[in-house]
């Protein structure tokens, strides 16, 4: 894979409850984007974010999965994440390095449980957000119904760009209010026909379109001014205004998908590649002290661990996020939690289970790396000459505790090394050796997160 300048990078993170369709819309994004030439499906076990036996047996995330792809010259690095909270240190870690945040909403049962618990996160690392109405083609299919609790839950800011022509089993139409036009799909999704709004809809699009455009331009003072003179914004004025409306979390854009037929992908892609921030316009980091670290290409190496995943070829595999410099394969630098030297050995750019060697990887970019000696996920890399450590990701305290019992004597040591390994893993968890109790318990998020664990 080529080095992508970090304006032309996307960091994008991809929320919502189990079962709203987010690794279904990963692998149509990547169908889409030609990377693959084939769609897997969850049913057929044979997704790239999915690949993990655990997945294939429950049939749904359980470890987050970075995926990258190339989309009108953007390189998209998409992380697909669990919906099911109880795995919420994936998702955490994941949001962390995002720049921005893609919602899945089932159009069946709107603003789901997980979801609100994401979107609490979301605005915490206060990364820009936008919203899918995912499976409209679905028979029980809702979209006023999912519209009106995202605007409940999330506020006035849920802003349809999107609507649904005809949602149900015949699904093939989206009405959008940014371009006002109709992109009608052929019966196996892929490139829209884009058709004049139907007459019968023209009233309903207007005034979408207005609401659009005035909550884009009270936003920004001097669009407000334009819109009070000429009633309109024109495209430029309206994707600058979209953009800086964004990134503030003063819009969230609504949008329209079936991501198991390819319809709307693209429409999110573009509006990925033309709107959402890259790494450079994205909110600065902050350090431990919580100031802010500027976002420099030409600085000094920070580097950030958000993710640690054992693979028994490999060994353990560490996900990271450069957010200074440009760092290479052979490199060395300080870790600022043990203040030892940490040598880059081999450097990849990775998409599921697929790794591709990597020489150098800059500002803004996800890569990862493997036999980092005494590196784990929240620590920070740094030259020698200009130390910094990164904000940490703040894991959610356990909910639920359960004794461990061996079924063979003898076998402590095992135990303990297989449980410090998945702690590495996913910090989510902890493990205490109750000395009175002389047991090991394990403190997990919740009854599927100790069924993992186990």
């Amino acid at each position: 894979m080529k080095v992508y300048d970090p304006s032309r990078i996307r960091n994008v993170v991809l929320l919502g409850h189990s079962g709203s369709g987010k690794t279904t819309l990963a692998e149509t994004m990547m169908y889409e984007s030609g990377t693959t030439k084939r769609r897997g499906s969850i049913e057929e076990r044979n997704t790239l974010s999915d690949y993990q036996d655990i997945e294939h047996e429950k049939q749904k995330s359980v470890i987050s999965s970075l995926l990258n792809m190339e989309w009108r010259g953007n390189k998209i690095n998409l992380i697909d994440t669990p919906g099911t909270s109880d795995y919420i240190g994936q998702v955490i870690g994941s949001l962390r390095v995002s720049d921005t945040a893609i919602f899945t909403l089932n159009a069946e049962h709107g603003v789901e449980v997980s979801t609100e618990i994401y979107w609490k996160h979301a605005q915490k690392y206060n990364v820009p957000s936008i919203l899918t109405v995912n499976q409209l083609d679905h028979s029980k299919s809702d979209f006023q119904m999912t519209v009106d609790m995202a605007k409940e839950r999330f506020g006035r800011e849920a802003t349809v760009i999107q609507y649904p022509y005809n949602e149900g089993e015949g699904f093939n139409a989206i009405i959008d209010v940014l371009k006002m036009t109709m992109y009608e799909f052929p019966e196996d999704g892929g490139k829209p026909d884009k058709l004049p709004i139907p007459e019968s809809q023209k009233s309903q699009a207007e005034l979408l379109h207005n609401e659009l455009v005035e909550i884009v331009a009270e936003n920004d003072e001097s669009l407000m001014d334009i819109y009070f003179e000429n009633g309109e914004l024109d495209e430029y004025q309206m994707r600058e205004g979209l953009q800086s409306a964004l990134k503030q979390r003063q819009i969230f854009p609504i949008f329209c998908t079936s991501a198991k037929h390819n319809m709307g992908t693209g429409r999110i892609m573009g509006f990925l590649g033309n709107v959402a921030p890259s790494p450079l316009e994205a909110n600065a980091p902050v350090d431990k002290d919580g100031e802010e670290v500027a976002i420099d290409p030409d600085g000094d190496p920070v580097v950030f661990l958000f993710k640690n995943h054992y693979e028994s070829h490999v060994g353990d595999l560490i996900y990271f996020k450069v957010y200074r410099g440009t760092i290479q394969a052979g490199m060395d630098l300080m870790n600022s939690t043990s203040n030892n030297s940490v040598r880059l050995s081999s450097l990849y750019w990775s998409s599921g289970h697929k790794r591709e060697e990597a020489g150098q990887i800059q500002t803004g970019d996800i890569g990862a790396a493997v036999k980092l000696k005494d590196a784990n996920v929240n620590d920070t890399l740094h030259s020698k000459e200009k130390p910094v450590q990164l904000h940490p990701i703040d894991f959610p305290n356990p909910t639920i505790r359960s004794a461990v019992r061996l079924s063979n004597e003898g076998d402590e040591e095992k135990l303990g090394s297989a449980l410090h390994q998945l702690q590495r893993e996913d910090p989510s968890f902890s493990i205490e050796h109750s000395q009175e109790l002389k047991q090991a318990i394990i403190h997990a998020q919740g009854e599927e997160h100790l069924a993992v664990i186990k």
